[in-house]
């Protein structure tokens, strides 16, 4: 799959960490920045990442703020994209498996490296499952969903 990583300066310091599980687990990784832990502002990494959702170019992103608040504000914003913050596991498999979830946001600032490990790795390993038998109204809801952005 590819995969889209990005982050502000308050999410620099877990997007190595990010960046090494992503490729670990064998999915093409783009990093879109931040580079340095110099101050910049996450809606413009959020929109980077957006577009390429948008464009078809990625699968999936992931994005790192200080707290995944902001990023996931401004990553909402954008059609087609569907972000969640999520700082356990379960929240990060089920975000994807019941609503579809493509952006995984992460605060760098509340969680750890090794939380942080867990989280993405199940985060990619989890699959939308509303069009399997018996699952059908998970692709009901996430149709209501997307109406509303019309």
């Amino acid at each position: 799959m590819k995969i889209a990583v990005a982050c502000d300066h308050g999410g620099f310091p877990l997007k190595a960490l990010v960046l090494e599980v992503a490729r670990n687990a064998g999915h093409e990784v783009l990093d879109l920045g931040t580079h340095t832990a110099d101050p910049v502002d996450y809606p413009d990494y959020a929109e980077k990442l957006g577009r390429l959702i948008q464009e078809g170019k990625v699968e999936r992103g992931i994005l790192l703020c200080g707290s995944g608040v902001g990023a996931c504000i401004a990553a909402n914003k954008m059609k087609g994209v569907y972000a969640g913050v999520c700082h356990d596991t379960y929240s990060a498999h089920q975000g994807v498996e019941h609503d579809d979830m493509n952006v995984l946001c992460l605060g760098a600032r509340i969680i750890g490296p090794e939380l942080a490990r867990e989280i993405v790795a199940a985060f990619l390993a989890a699959r939308f499952i509303g069009h399997d038998p018996g699952q059908e109204r998970h692709a009901r809801r996430v149709a209501k969903v997307r109406k509303l952005e019309s």
